[in-house]
């Protein structure tokens, strides 16, 4: 039997709770998780690929079968390369899902032997995204209930709080 690999995309700018949270429950289901940073993103980041590749190889190296990487281009010829069989997508609300079943549909048109998989974080991480995690850290509030310590600790040194 083939072993059954997942790739989940994201810009993970920074790697949150909640992130970990959908790669944990990811981690459990399939044999091989990739962890894949987009490079090619109309986002600015505030962390480079390096730092964000490190926050992920930090918070997950409890999992033994999670693996960061990176990607250009389109998501389903990332996923065809490392030969997964599914997109990990984690739905926080509502409010995500029709973004999340039109991307998830044009993937499925552009490759149907890749199946998106939606994962609901644990309820407490449902509000939290990297763009409020970098806003709250850049007026001074407490993030460590959030992120990794060694994500906040950069927090604190990129905006000097």
């Amino acid at each position: 039997m083939s072993e059954r690999i997942a790739i989940y995309p994201g810009t993970f700018d920074p790697f949150t709770n909640g992130h970990l949270d959908i790669t944990e429950r990811a981690a459990k289901l399939f044999d091989k998780v990739y962890v894949a940073i987009a490079r090619s993103t109309k986002k600015s980041t505030l962390f480079s690929i390096e730092e964000r590749t490190l926050f992920i190889e930090e918070a997950t190296k409890h999992l033994k079968n999670v693996w960061p990487d990176s990607f250009e281009g389109l998501l389903v010829s990332s996923a065809q390369n490392k030969k997964a069989i599914a997109i990990i997508r984690g739905l926080r609300a509502v409010s995500d899902f029709e973004f999340e079943f039109q991307m998830a549909l044009m993937n499925r048109q552009l490759n149907k032997n890749i199946t998106t998989v939606f994962l609901m974080p644990h309820e407490k991480y449902t509000y939290l995204n990297s763009s409020i995690v970098r806003e709250v850290a850049e007026f001074g509030g407490n993030v460590e209930k959030l992120v990794t310590p060694s994500v906040a600790k950069k927090l604190r040194d990129k905006f000097g709080k």
